[in-house]
């Protein structure tokens, strides 16, 4: 019986001829991450271990990036104990303020992360770097604890959907609307403990911005990962940032998969997911024109704030005004993508047209800073979680959208048609 492409960097890392869906294995780590909120906990069981230092210092990252800069005392401490660690330990990988960018879009920038790895995060969107052909997957503060002290993790190895993707996006259409699409299909726990793995002459269509956006949110579908084949596209990105030579991996002709989906991208629309749940979607051709009004917009985060979010975002408000009612927040996913909108104008587009700018952080999409909402407030949002109080109030609303209609919400004041505000 054939392994799927996730299945075969599992048996890999576990020194196994193969492995089959449902076992479970051992496997050697290749990256172990951790931030400012799930790190301290690890670093508390850490030192049940008995271990002097890490496996690995140069296999460790640590990134404090979901309360940093610092929002308060607790979220100073948090950080304290993470920054104490990596010094301690002589962390190659550790990225504070200035240096820092959110974990999940840095990682790869960084180098650290690439095809054929395998890796393990104390955060659930770890899954973003199956984008490169990695298997990486979040994983709870003890099992990050325990991956700092041996170097190795337990696994139950997935089964697998295929997901073969045909055509290519029409215009305002993106990885965002895809990924939502697909969620809104088959549900929150469509693919519960199993690998999206995207294949098929679509595929290459796919920037690979689309795809850490894609597998980032794999497991809003329940996925334990989402993964790509190692094409011209992924080496390009690997060839300028990966910092080792890609080990790649190729499903086998005779691979199982639990179903088949296929997915014809040209007749993918511009998707928005309803509160409170990502697979809560519609098309925005089913929305009607000023039925959602809003009061703010955020661009931005590990999901969508990659350069080509922001150029996607600055094409529709170039010349244009946000809507008086809304605050519309603009969050570059790392340092140097900060500075590539600085020099490529699109900050004084941002800024022009009435937008604030941050520096790199997680802090509004989980409701922790810079953008908490007040009761009774809605946002649409590129993050990846819309859950009940996920951005502030309990009774604040957030709808999940890509950077197109994102902004062009800003500028209509209400969930609106990228298409229609650039025509208007």
């Amino acid at each position: 019986m054939g392994m799927t492409m996730s299945q075969k960097i599992l048996a890999h890392h576990a020194n196994l001829e193969s492995v089959r869906a449902g076992q479970l294995i051992m496997a050697d780590l290749d990256m172990v991450l951790g931030n400012d909120i799930t790190a301290p906990v690890a670093i508390n069981e850490f030192g049940k271990f008995g271990k002097e230092t890490v496996f690995d210092k140069d296999k460790v990252a640590l990134v404090p990036d979901h309360f940093s800069p610092n929002k308060d005392i607790k979220a100073a401490e948090q950080c304290k104990a993470v920054r104490c660690f990596a010094n301690d330990h002589d962390i190659t990988n550790y990225f504070d303020v200035g240096q820092m960018g959110i974990e999940h879009a840095l990682l790869p920038e960084k180098g650290l992360v690439g095809a054929g790895d395998l890796v393990i995060g104390a955060d659930s969107h770890t899954c973003t770097y199956g984008a490169l052909g990695a298997f990486s997957t979040g994983v709870g503060s003890t099992d990050m604890a325990c991956g700092m002290a041996t170097g190795q993790a337990w696994f139950k190895v997935p089964s697998a959907i295929k997901f073969n993707l045909t055509g290519s996006f029409s215009k305002h259409v993106s990885g965002k609307d895809l990924i939502l699409h697909i969620i809104g299909m088959i549900g929150v726990d469509g693919a519960l403990y199993q690998s999206m793995e995207f294949v098929g002459p679509g595929v290459k269509n796919l920037t690979i911005d689309d795809r850490f956006t894609i597998a980032n949110m794999a497991i809003e579908a329940g996925a334990k990962n989402g993964i790509f084949p190692v094409d011209e596209v992924a080496l390009e990105y690997m060839k300028e940032h990966y910092k080792k030579e890609p080990r790649i991996y190729e499903a086998d002709s005779d691979a199982v998969y639990d179903r088949v989906i296929d997915i014809d991208l040209s007749k993918v629309k511009s998707t928005i997911s309803f509160p409170h749940l990502p697979s809560n979607t519609r098309t925005i051709d089913e929305i009607g024109e000023g039925e959602v009004k809003i009061d703010q917009v955020v661009i931005g985060s590990c999901t969508n704030g990659h350069i080509s979010d922001l150029r996607q975002a600055a094409a529709i408000l170039k010349g244009k005004k946000i809507a008086k009612h809304v605050r519309a927040l603009i969050f570059p996913a790392t340092q140097e993508i900060w500075k590539q909108a600085m020099h490529e104008g699109l900050f004084d587009i941002f800024v022009d047209s009435g937008c604030a700018v941050s520096t790199p952080t997680c802090g509004p999409c989980l409701g922790g800073h810079m953008g908490i909402l007040a009761e009774g407030e809605r946002a649409v949002s590129t993050t990846n979680r819309n859950f009940v109080g996920r951005m502030g109030h309990v009774k604040s609303e957030v709808y999940l959208a890509s950077p197109a209609v994102a902004a062009a919400s800003a500028v209509a004041g209400y969930i609106a048609d990228p298409a229609k505000v650039m025509e208007g």
